[in-house]
């Protein structure tokens, strides 16, 4: 009985350590015209949640985008922010050029891709994680977190994209890489095809184990690591 109490004290102090998880999951934005923002998120591709009302002015409409964990609610009585006053939305995606095209496909205006120019953080646009300076084109060396894209609702509430295929270190446990859809899947398989690729170049010989390679490239990619050579 002793040691089930010391146990049962011991799991208790490592909640206490650790805290409650705290999943954000609905970031709510202002709307002036609840039917044209609902039209113009259902052309998104974005899964239509929740759509409810009552008799005293009150609704409440929810999108979530594909393979998100937090959705987005906007409506009547459910904000007192302006209209369009909402900024600095980010929409992570694992090929910026697929998210794009994908989106001028469905007829949504959205910008050039572009990236920061360096450590200038200053300019005349409208700022995002680089800076106020938007130069065209991705990141000349494809680095995770450097390419964007940028788009806005009907109010004007803005949204970036931006490119994610290497997290820093940390943001995610070795033991959980996942993949939120298949086309996340495919573009991180494909860059392990490369790179073992270029392996097998260096060591002259064909790989047998590929599967290994792939899963442990993929693995540690996820996770911000050092990949395999």
């Amino acid at each position: 009985m002793a040691k089930l109490e010391t146990d049962r004290e011991a799991g208790n102090r490592t909640l206490a350590l650790r805290g409650a998880d705290l999943k954000l999951e609905v970031v709510v934005i202002p709307v002036s015209d609840v039917d044209r923002s609902k039209a113009f998120y259902q052309r998104l591709g974005w899964r239509l949640d929740a759509d409810f009302a009552s008799g005293d002015g009150w609704r409440v409409v929810q999108f979530t985008p594909p393979g998100s964990a937090c959705s987005v609610i906007f409506g009547r009585n459910v904000t007192s922010a302006s209209p369009g006053s909402t900024r600095g939305l980010y929409l992570i995606v694992s090929d910026l050029d697929t998210a794009r095209n994908e989106l001028i496909e469905r007829g949504i205006p959205v910008s050039e891709a572009f990236h920061g120019d360096g450590d200038v953080h200053a300019g005349a646009e409208e700022p995002y994680l680089f800076g106020s300076v938007r130069i065209g084109g991705v990141d000349p060396k494809r680095a995770s977190y450097s390419s964007f894209a940028s788009f806005s609702d009907p109010d004007g509430n803005g949204w970036f994209l931006q490119e994610v295929t290497t997290r820093l270190p940390g943001r995610i446990e070795r033991d959980g890489a996942t993949f939120s859809s298949t086309a996340d899947l495919a573009a991180a398989l494909g860059r392990a095809a490369v790179a073992h690729g270029e392996h097998e170049k260096r060591t002259g010989v064909h790989d047998e184990n590929w599967p290994d390679w792939y899963a442990e490239y993929i693995v540690r990619e996820q996770a911000g690591q050092s990949l395999p050579s």
